[in-house]
């Protein structure tokens, strides 16, 4: 009885001792003899082996019917060496052409798992930027063909504020094209960013070295931040491990806090959008009865001299500047070309604070113009 007491006991210790403990020490007691961890094409098969040693009772990623479904830096590791850096490919891929995902905690952890014996920093840098300027370019092409029509698909698929798309352009008009070189880094500027490019028509040269310039700053931020900070990716997972399943829901949570949040900004930024529209047909009749009308253009003076105006549209900074002589022109009709007519509402509800009413956007903007077949106007010329 006392061997099968000892035994027990023996069992117990094994199964209370984290896997994650013993492979640092193993890691911290290696030999310095040992092979480099990815010289030449070594690193995958080693990198598997590490994964399978360090793994141990926790390499359960919430499959059913693993134990506990917990969650380690382990498993992870050895996921990541089993699909290489191919789901980081994908997923940045994914993340770039517009959709709301996190891709920069991704590159964290595949940061940490370089520093672990993973693929090299270099490697996995080199895959998101290609990942990068792949989707880039498409917004690029896309850009260039639809112009600024291709920036309302993009706002919804982003479930970025509209009003990103007349930020953006107003951030091209200062610093052109070099813009992308810190793009990525703002919320809602990365993407639209990269489509702007092709609808102001920036040279193909220039976008790709600013692109590449802030793709690899961006990847290369995020993993070097894994790999400086690995220990402390691996105490978070470790935290998690503890907590089995419920670590697999919390990560999960988070994920969806996060697409609820980007929604339910971009719902907000609808409610205080939220006011009558004018027509096209109802403002060409207006304009053709003679009505008394001030139409105002809200969008930036490149844009104007781009695709032209409204024949009689006062710019909007003119009006700024003098609001006091056209005050009492009569109703006042604004206008951009971003989606949902997002700047020209915001304009609006500026004017009426300032004391002009009635306001109203004009629907659809200058493209809804354009559209109709209606004439606009350029300095010194009318079409």
């Amino acid at each position: 009885m006392v061997p099968c007491q000892e035994l027990r006991r023996s069992a117990q210790r094994l199964a209370s001792e984290r896997p994650w403990t013993a492979c640092r020490r193993e890691r911290a007691g290696a030999s310095s003899s040992a092979v480099p961890r990815w010289r030449g094409s070594g690193w995958r098969a080693e990198a598997s082996a590490r994964a399978r040693d360090c793994a141990g009772p926790i390499a359960a990623y919430s499959v059913p019917g693993s134990p506990g479904g917990a969650i380690s830096m382990a498993t992870v590791i050895g996921w990541l060496e089993h699909v290489g850096v191919t789901f980081v490919f994908l997923f940045v891929l994914v993340e770039q052409a517009g959709l709301p995902l996190p891709a920069y905690p991704l590159l964290i952890i595949a940061g940490a798992w370089s520093a672990q014996g993973g693929a090299p920093y270099a490697y996995i840098t080199a895959v998101a930027v290609a990942a990068c300027l792949i989707a880039d370019l498409g917004w690029y092409v896309a850009g260039r063909r639809l112009g600024t029509r291709v920036l309302r698909a993009m706002c919804k698929l982003s479930l970025e504020p509209d009003s990103c798309v007349s930020d953006t352009e107003r951030m091209f008009t200062r610093f052109g094209t070099r813009v992308l070189a810190f793009a990525k880094f703002v919320p809602g500027l990365g993407a639209v960013a990269t489509a702007m490019s092709g609808v102001v028509g920036a040279p193909l040269g220039g976008f790709v070295l600013y692109d590449l310039i802030g793709a690899t700053l961006w990847a290369g931020a995020g993993i070097a931040l894994g790999v400086i900070f690995h220990d402390a990716v691996d105490s978070v997972f470790a935290e998690l491990a503890t907590l089995g399943r419920l670590g697999a829901i919390l990560i999960v949570g988070l994920f969806a806090a996060f697409l609820t949040l980007k929604w339910w900004r971009r719902h907000q930024f609808f409610h205080e959008l939220r006011m009558s529209r004018i027509s096209v047909e109802e403002l060409s009749r207006l304009r053709e009865e003679g009505r008394p009308l001030m139409v105002i253009d809200a969008r930036p003076r490149e844009s104007r001299a781009r695709d032209g105006m409204i024949p009689g549209a006062v710019a909007v900074e003119t009006l700024e500047q003098d609001a006091t002589g056209v005050r009492n022109r009569g109703e006042v009709v604004v206008y951009c070309a971003c989606p949902n007519e997002a700047t020209a509402a915001r304009v609006a509800k500026r004017l009426i604070a300032m004391g002009f009413h009635p306001v109203r956007p004009l629907a659809g903007g200058i493209h809804a113009w354009l559209d109709a077949g209606l004439a606009i106007e350029r300095p010194g010329v009318s079409l």
